[in-house]
Order: C-alpha cells, then structure tokens, then sequence
C-alpha cells in the first residue's frame, strides 16, 4: 500500500505524534465540548476582530473557568487562535464546526464507541464484542439497533448511510445496465438502496432480507413513500447456516454489509449466494476497502473504524483491505468481472459471476 510503506517522520515528529495520541481521548473531548456548548460557534461569528473569554463566557453562558480550560486545551489543537486576548477561530476548528464527515465521525465515536473502546484489549483477546455491554445483552449490535437510544441510533445510522448514500446516485446506472430488474437486497437494512432503485427506474423489485427489527424500520420508510409494490419483505438471520438463500433473482446486492462479519462467515454468505443464483446471475458488492483510497486520510478513517466491530458490533469483523475481501469472494467460487474503484467517498464496486 502506497501510503504505509515507509516512515515519513523524523524522531522529533514522531515523539510529538506519540503525544497526540497519549492525549487523544482528552483531544477528542475537548474539541466535542467546544463545539457542543457554542464556543466555537460564538468565536466564528466574531470574525477576524475576534472575541475575548469574557464575552464568550457570557455568550454561551458557562462559568469563565470552564471556557478558559477548553479553549487552552483548544489552543494547541489548532482549533483556536489568540492575538491580544481575543480569541478567533482556526481552521481545524472551522472544520470540527462545520464539516459534515468530521461532524458525522464525531459523533459516531462519541455516541456509539466512546464507554464501549474501553473494552477493545478484552474483545481482542476473545474476539467477542465485550463493550457492546454497555448498551444490552446482545451477541451483536445488529440484534439491538432498534432498542439503543435515540440520540445513538441517529449517530449509527448517520455514520452508516454517510459514506453510501452519495455512492448510490453514483453506482445506479452501472448496477442497472444490462437490464437487471428482479434484486434480492441482503442487509438492506433502513431500506435505502430499494428506494434510491425504486425511484432509478419504475419496472424494478427489491426483496430485502435483514433481521426483522432492520424491516421494520425499512417497511415504516417505504410504505410512507407508497413503494409497498414494489419492495418485497425476507426476515432472515444471516449467520444461520441452515438457512438457504431464496432463488429466483437476477442478482444479489450487498452494500457495506459484509465488512459485518468475519472472513468464515463472508465465505459462508457468498457461498450461500452461489447456490441461489443461476449460471448467468450476479453478485454485486459495494464495500469501502482502505487500501484502495486516493487519500491517506480516507485510509484512515476506515482503518480506525475497525475497532468498532471489534469492541462494539460483533468482535470478529472489520474495514477490509481489498486483499483480504477479495480471497473470500474467491474461497466462494466466484470470479470478479468488474472491479470500479473511487466511486463517492470511498466505495468500490464490484460485481461477480460464478466460476466456470
């Protein structure tokens, strides 16, 4: 992988990393309270003339103390800067108050992660999801979405759809190409993907199949748009081995579905598809893998995801490299016919035929 091949930092850089990330739960605190209680908000509507702490104190209502520790704190992190005792906002600040993906993965660690981390040494020797107690007595986080509370349900389904919906617009017309019309939909979860197919093109169906608390919440959305007709309901366990996949489709999708599991159990569900499809049918996968990033950063982001399966989800899964994906499509039988990288944020797309 291009970008992890070599040590870009000197020893002085590299100390001053290891600091940054000795600090890194206070860092992450900090720059969430900053921009939760208003401060930031406060300092960016100053302008360039800036703002003092007083005045900040008694913008966002806070005792003096308080705002002066945060944005000390907030100093060294970039967020803010101070000439003659105003304070003005930096652009990494900008970026905690305003952008949509930063706001989006803060608050899915904060809301989601956060007590369930402290967990991961534990669910890394066990390879069970030990943090995930922290929320209910569940095997996976898949059972319990519906019952988690609000306020954690929306950052999970946020960070979720976040990083597929703008893919989706993206990958229709190469899904929907060669004349596909009947899809089974495995994972559909909120049923995103058969609404944005439903309203592509009006001779398509869609059969989701999902736990049946995912249905619930797709067939409260889709009766709301009128799409009842044209969207098929499948309450399944997917990790239930005995349990064949129906036949009939002219494909299988899955969309950021299969990174829910461990490579066994990958191998099982494609294996489970082969035996569904017909000679000429097709699965088609959507799935971010950090080792096909144009940026380092988007790398990153989906390498630091993986502790989320393995603290939270399920204990066995994670963002995969393409390399370890792609082993598994082959265990199964499959051949990769199409392979579209880059697509949205971070999705690449690919779409398998049997092995003849």
């Amino acid at each position: 992988m291009k970008f992890f091949s070599k040590d870009k930092k000197s020893a002085f850089e590299a100390k001053e990393a290891a600091q940054w990330i000795a600090f890194g739960p206070v860092i992450f605190q900090t720059a969430r309270v900053l921009r939760n209680s208003g401060i930031l908000k406060v300092i960016e509507e100053s302008g360039s003339s800036g703002i003092t702490i007083a005045e900040i104190a008694e913008k966002v209502q806070l005792p003096l103390y308080g705002v002066r520790v945060l944005l000390e704190s907030g100093l060294s992190l970039g967020l803010v800067l101070i000439n003659e005792k105003k304070y003005t906002l930096g652009k990494t600040g900008y970026f905690i108050l305003n952008d949509a993906l930063t706001k989006t993965n803060m608050n899915f660690i904060h809301d989601v992660n956060y007590k369930g981390l402290f967990y991961l040494d534990e669910s890394i020797k066990t390879g069970k999801p030990a943090g995930l107690k922290e929320f209910g007595e569940w095997q996976t986080i898949y059972e319990g979405l519906s019952q988690l509370p609000e306020h954690v349900q929306k950052s999970w389904f946020s960070f979720d759809h976040f990083f597929s919906d703008d893919a989706f617009e993206l990958v229709l017309p190469q899904v929907y190409k060669n004349g596909l019309k009947n899809i089974l939909d495995i994972g559909g979860n909120t049923g995103k993907w058969a609404i944005a197919s439903s309203n592509f093109a009006p001779d398509i169906h869609i059969t989701i199949m999902d736990l049946p608390g995912q249905l619930n919440v797709a067939k409260e959305k889709i009766g709301q748009l009128g799409l009842d007709k044209r969207v098929s309901f499948l309450p399944v366990n997917i990790l239930d081995e005995s349990i064949q996949f129906p036949k009939g489709f002219d494909a299988i999708w899955m969309s950021q579905f299969l990174d829910c599991f461990s490579e066994t159990e990958i191998v099982s569900i494609l294996k489970r598809c082969y035996e569904a499809l017909e000679d000429n049918g097709q699965v088609i996968i959507l799935e971010p893998f950090w080792d096909r990033q144009r940026y380092e950063i988007a790398a990153f982001c989906l390498q630091q995801t993986s502790p989320y399966f393995t603290a939270l989800a399920n204990g066995n899964s994670q963002m995969y490299s393409a390399e370890t994906f792609l082993k598994c499509i082959e265990d199964a039988g499959f051949i990769i016919v199409e392979q579209v990288d880059n697509i949205g944020l971070s999705q690449t797309l690919l779409k398998c035929k049997k092995r003849k």
